[in-house]
């Protein structure tokens, strides 16, 4: 996601981290992977792993 700061006038990329559920561990640090909300399966874990977009 991208937008412009308000005070600073300039383009800002923001991100945020998910918790997720990976049960087969198929992903790795640094894959770019595709979500979905489903019950919580822990205290942090509400997400699971559909599948692995790129690596």
């Amino acid at each position: 996601r991208r937008f412009t700061h308000p005070l600073l006038k300039k383009t800002v990329r923001r991100t945020k981290n998910y918790h997720a559920h990976d049960e087969n561990n198929k992903a790795k640090v640094g894959d770019e992977v595709r979500i979905e909300e489903s019950k919580p399966i822990s205290r942090l874990k509400s997400w699971v792993l559909v599948d692995v977009a790129s690596s």
